[in-house]
């Protein structure tokens, strides 16, 4: 079931205030989907199908924008352009220094991928992003994780990459504490809220428009439930509007954070 299934199903039912069905509010079940199709054990849903059109609709569209690069860039490549210096001069440099440059091109699809898979949850018909499952923020930061770790082991070693996030000039009793707390924080804790971060936003965030979204069908009727209603279509479009800056704003977390890290496993050290 899906918030677009739930707000047809209340269509035909005609449930409204008044009606005796009570406020059908969303739950857990409008993030299961029925199985588009299915290969023996494999399951494909609308939230893969989302993933996918995201990676596709950003592919396409740099490559139509840098298909034919002009010195002077207009339109599309003017688009891309910003986007890629973007990526570079705001997060790869900054955060990782001079091996930035060789990363842009991970960060700049980690972004755009993020941010389009994001924005489907106020697209038409698609209505629901797909990072609000936790698979899709998990398989993201095993990306990076690989990443920050190939490169922490190839500059510095394992044990050595674990001795250098260790400060320096600490009182030996807190190393007590210290110690443990550092590797925990790199080998557990980051990844961890690095997922939880871009998941539970996303999660929070489609629950809240779906509620008013269905609130809005479920008040309008001739009655004074109608005036509740208009309330509830304006705190639509207030949402939608608030969850489009928190959209690209969890996918500039997701990636700075990243680039963080990446950073962290050529210096580590505070």
């Amino acid at each position: 079931m899906s918030t677009t299934a739930t707000a047809s199903t209340l269509l035909a039912s005609g449930c409204h205030l008044g009606s005796g069905c009570g406020f059908p509010a969303p739950s857990l079940d409008d993030f299961y989907f029925s199985p588009i199709f299915s290969i023996g054990g494999f399951h494909f849903t609308k939230p893969m199908l989302i993933a996918l059109l995201s990676a596709a609709i950003v592919c396409v569209f740099f490559y139509y924008a840098f298909r034919r690069p002009k010195l002077v860039p207009r339109g599309a490549q003017n688009i891309g352009e910003l986007g890629y210096l973007f990526i570079r001069d705001q997060l790869a440099r900054p955060m990782i220094g001079k091996a930035g440059d060789r990363y842009v091109p991970f960060l700049f699809s980690l972004f755009f991928f993020i941010w389009a898979m994001n924005l489907m949850e106020i697209i038409p018909i698609a209505q629901f992003p797909a990072t609000s499952k936790i698979a899709f923020p998990a398989s993201c930061v095993i990306m990076t994780y690989l990443t920050y770790w190939y490169q922490a082991i190839k500059q510095q070693g394992f044990f050595g990459f674990l001795r250098k996030v260790i400060p320096t000039g600490v009182p030996v009793w807190v190393m007590v504490i210290l110690i443990p707390v550092e590797w925990l924080r790199v080998l557990v804790i980051q990844p961890f809220t690095l997922m939880v971060r871009l998941f539970a936003n996303m999660f929070a965030g489609h629950m809240l428009l779906a509620t008013f979204m269905i609130a809005t069908w479920y008040l309008t009727s001739a009655s004074i439930g109608a005036l509740f209603a208009a309330g509830s279509a304006v705190m639509v479009v207030v949402l939608t509007a608030f969850e489009m800056l928190i959209q690209a704003l969890q996918a500039y977390i997701f990636t700075i954070l990243t680039a963080q890290y990446i950073g962290e496993s050529y210096n580590a050290g505070h």
